[in-house]
Formats: C-alpha cells, sequence, structure tokens
C-alpha cells in the first residue's frame, strides 16, 4: 500500500503540532538548583546566607502557612518522605534542610513561573539521625521558615 506523499507529510506536520499544542498546554516543571556552596555548607545558618544573601536573610522565622508533611518516627534516614505545602501567593522557591546533617542542605525548588505556582514539593531525603526538617519558602520576595522534627532510627547518611 503506498501512501502519497501529500498525505504522508500531512499526518507528520499535524502530529508535529498536536506536540507542540500539547506541551504547550502542559504545567510547567519545578526546576532543581544546583548551588554548589550552599550544599556544602555545614549549618543552617550557613546554608540561609549563602541562598538568601541578596533576600536580607530570613525575616519570619515560623510560619502557620507552611505544612511540613513527614513521619514522627523514620525508620530509616536513607528514605524519610517530605512533602512541603506553602500557602501563599506568588511562590518562588521552596528549599529543605536537614538540620543535622553533616551537609545541611537537602534541596532547593524554584518555580519559573511564581504567577501561576503552587507552592507544593513532594520528595524523599536522607537524615543522618533524629532532628529538624526545615522549609524555608521564597514567596513575593519575602522568606518564611517552618520546622518539623522526624526521629530516626537508623542513620542515613553513612550512620
Amino acid at each position: 500500500m503506498n501512501v502519497p506523499r501529500r498525505a504522508f507529510l500531512k499526518g507528520v506536520l499535524a502530529t508535529g503540532g498536536a506536540m507542540v499544542l500539547g506541551s504547550s498546554l502542559l504545567p510547567q516543571s519545578v526546576m532543581a538548583d544546583w548551588p554548589k556552596n550552599a550544599f556544602g555548607a555545614e549549618s543552617i545558618d550557613e546554608t540561609l546566607r549563602i541562598l538568601f544573601e541578596k533576600s536580607g536573610g530570613v525575616k519570619n522565622v515560623t510560619h502557620k502557612e507552611i505544612a511540613i508533611k513527614a513521619p514522627n518516627i523514620a525508620e530509616n534516614g536513607a528514605v524519610v518522605p517530605v512533602e512541603v505545602t506553602a500557602n501563599f501567593d506568588r511562590v518562588e522557591s521552596i528549599v529543605i534542610i536537614g538540620e543535622k546533617n553533616p551537609k545541611s542542605l537537602v534541596a532547593q525548588f524554584n518555580f519559573p513561573n511564581p504567577d501561576n505556582a503552587v507552592g507544593w514539593v513532594k520528595t524523599r531525603i536522607k537524615l543522618g539521625e533524629t532532628s529538624n526538617i526545615v522549609a524555608v519558602v521564597k514567596a513575593n520576595g519575602k522568606l518564611y521558615m517552618a520546622k518539623r522534627e522526624v526521629k530516626v532510627t537508623i542513620g542515613g547518611c553513612g550512620g
């Protein structure tokens, strides 16, 4: 069965057009950043200074609009599920920090289009020992922070 060249080209162009249109309708992806100096920081204060020195530091140390969902007790610190929800307009980034980890910064998620972003991330992290998980949210140019303790029975950072 021979397909005329014109029909073949129409099919290819229609498929390509549908793919382009479909990809423009999909939600924007969250971009994980790689701030090398911050990942090498050994304390929360140093991590926050490196990440947010241009933002003037964390202005609000706690905020009820940030929810950190994680288990109370993590049997294995190498795989701790964490979900952070930030109920703010214009969420620009969410940073997750393991307070007592040898290198405290766990992840930084930047939202490329804060006008349409939903402040929500879900991931699995490593915790070396029982400590606080710290979430720092940048929204509307301001920084907000919340903490939640997770007890670890078997450490995940070489412990």
